[in-house]
């Protein structure tokens, strides 16, 4: 039997655990003696530093070289559009653990000149030419070539999950509607670190080595696995943390897209190759299915949250899960409750679990499935959702409501530039690097994203050729009285809304500034019902990070939670928060992750 530090009946002090955590170091001798953080002499004393000002510009990534090559484009005149392709291409190549142009991307705009929000939806589609009842049997082949249990499940990896890309197309919508610079001036700073190189840094050299090591123990479900170890092996390994990387293919390709254009990726020389690749491996994605793309723009949606007017992008991503939560939350005084008090989580809690049960039944591709989004975001569907939260204990029989009954009609980067335009914009390759796929010298790879269809005929998310997946990467976007507040977003699979949600409570609620809402300790709830067809686990499970208190992790225990360590899946949070009175950016970034923010 397993027994925990904080199970009821054995409970240690913190006092009494850090003086015997003292002795049993004092009695191990000075050898094994540790030093902690030191002091903070300004703001919250668990925060890892103060925001980052700047009047004229500013770039919020997750890489200090992104952060630095999106300042150099805005130097240069380019606008903050031109500075977030700048930085996206640049996580593609140092980060290509998390994103890359084979994924898909989402953006918002904030445009000073027409003082409008703009929203863009890069996600690619499914194979035109394979259907469900295909998809249903190729699935069921590939766990039987694999001697693996069959699961109603599209793999994580192999030619089956593979969406058309949706990133380039992204750049090149945002780029002819608010670009200032040569597309080619964007993408120069990517290609010449892809090809002198660039150290790899300590928490990307983890995941580099943890997924190809997932690679290697899922190898039988990837059709063909040498080009992904010629490009992202270094002399026949994993780079390490310190170790120079280059991508000369992905060099060449990005250099191709710099002079051809979005026709060189999706109707030129790289969509043949992909078609020849798919071809020569057994998968069904086409040249067709490149040449015909295009993604959409879509008008954000928002709702009131206490006087700020918080924005998502509608399905077929997950954004409107957290304005679902924060109309629910709106009811509840979480102020007067206090930061990190069990009555605030149990009310957080309880609005993720109500929002997910509908995330799980509704969000689809809006083109296959009529999704009751009016109905999803009223507030009389809130005050009918909100009523199902007791405080007092977490409901085992959370489902979906009915929204119709109310109807009237997933990498994260900010930039913002010295005329106010910001974007917020969310990019990704889905699982990790993805399919485990490259096609033939091209330097990048696809990602895994149909993974999350349904393979049910009855699912809203059920998989149809020519449809987009169920997606979680959402970019999200604040206004306040009329003004840009606040561009974010918390990159990491289904804790991106719930994340939203907290990062937004910690500021308007708890007044903590952008940087300091990014370092506070972070739950994550899962065990929901999922849009790819997996049933709810009832109350499910409720990761803590070690911030909280642990006389608040016990009480929720007594509330029905099961509560378990933190495993690190909370998100990358990178924020810039617009000051109006006095024309300044405030930028923060996750300390969690290799983040950076750079102003001027």
């Amino acid at each position: 039997m397993r027994v925990s530090i904080f199970d009821a009946g054995n409970v240690f002090s913190v006092r009494a655990l850090a003086a015997l955590v003292g002795a049993l170091a004092l009695l191990a001798g000075t050898a094994n003696a540790d030093v902690g953080r030191g002091d903070r002499y300004a703001g919250k004393p668990w925060a890892s530093r103060s925001p980052v000002l700047a009047q004229h510009g500013m770039a919020a990534t997750e890489q200090p070289l992104a952060s630095l090559a999106a300042v150099e484009i805005l130097k240069k005149g380019g606008s903050a559009v031109d500075a977030a392709i700048a930085a996206n291409a640049v996580l593609g190549l140092t980060e290509p653990v998390l994103n890359g142009i084979g994924g898909d991307a989402f953006a918002i705009v904030w445009d000073p000149k027409t003082r409008k929000l703009y929203g863009y939806n890069g996600s690619g589609p499914s194979a035109k030419g394979r259907d469900l009842a295909k998809m249903q049997a190729q699935v069921k082949a590939a766990y039987a070539k694999a001697g693996l249990p069959y699961e109603a499940h599209i793999p994580a990896v192999g030619s089956l999950p593979v969406t058309v890309p949706g990133t380039v197309d992204t750049w090149f919508a945002l780029h002819d509607r608010f670009g200032r610079l040569p597309i080619a001036d964007d993408l120069a700073p990517a290609i010449a670190l892809a090809k002198e190189g660039f150290p790899v840094t300590q928490l990307v050299a983890k995941y580099w080595q943890g997924n190809l090591r997932a690679f290697d123990r899922y190898s039988k479900l990837i059709e063909e696995s040498a080009n992904a170890r010629r490009t992202y092996l270094v002399d026949g390994h994993a780079p390490v943390e310190g170790e120079v990387f280059r991508n000369p293919d992905l060099a060449d390709t990005l250099t191709m897209i710099a002079n051809g254009g979005r026709d060189a990726f999706y109707k030129g020389a790289i969509a043949r190759t992909i078609d020849k690749y798919f071809r020569r491996i057994g998968g069904d994605l086409r040249y067709s299915d490149f040449a015909d793309f295009h993604g959409e723009w879509v008008t954000p949606q928002s709702v009131d949250y206490r006087g700020y007017d918080v924005y998502e992008l509608p399905p077929n991503g997950q954004g409107f899960a957290a304005l679902e939560m924060l109309n629910i939350l709106k009811g509840f005084d979480l102020k007067k409750m206090g930061a990190g008090s069990a009555d605030a989580l149990t009310a957080m809690i309880e609005a993720k679990r109500l929002a997910y049960e509908d995330l799980a039944k509704y969000y689809a591709d809006p083109r296959f499935v009529d999704i009751p989004m009016q109905g999803l975001l009223s507030e009389k569907y809130a005050d009918a959702r909100r009523k199902l939260i007791h405080l007092d204990h977490a409901d085992p029989d959370i489902g979906p409501g009915d929204p119709r009954l109310f109807q009237g009609d997933t990498t994260d980067f900010e930039t913002a530039d010295a005329d106010g335009m910001m974007v917020s914009m969310i990019q990704s390759n889905y699982r990790g690097m993805g399919s485990g796929l490259v096609a033939d010298g091209l330097g990048f790879m696809f990602q895994d994203r149909g993974e999350l269809y349904s393979l049910n005929p009855k699912d809203a998310n059920v998989y149809a050729p020519g449809k987009r997946p169920f997606h979680t990467i959402i970019p999200a976007f604040v206004m306040k009285d009329g003004e840009p507040w606040l561009a974010f977003g918390v990159m990491g699979g289904d804790m991106q809304p719930q994340a939203h949600v907290q990062v937004l409570v910690d500021m308007i609620d708890f007044g903590m500034n952008v940087q300091e809402a990014g370092d506070a300790a972070r739950w994550r709830h899962y065990g929901n019902a999922e849009p790819t067809g997996e049933k709810s686990q009832g109350i499910g499970t409720l990761e803590m990070e070690s911030g909280f208190d642990p006389a608040v992790k016990i009480e929720l225990e007594k509330r029905g939670y099961k509560v378990v360590p933190g495993t690190g899946a909370f998100g990358g949070y990178e924020a810039i928060r617009y000051d109006a009175k006095n024309h300044v950016y405030w930028g923060a970034t996750e300390f969690r992750k290799d983040g950076e923010v750079i102003g001027y």
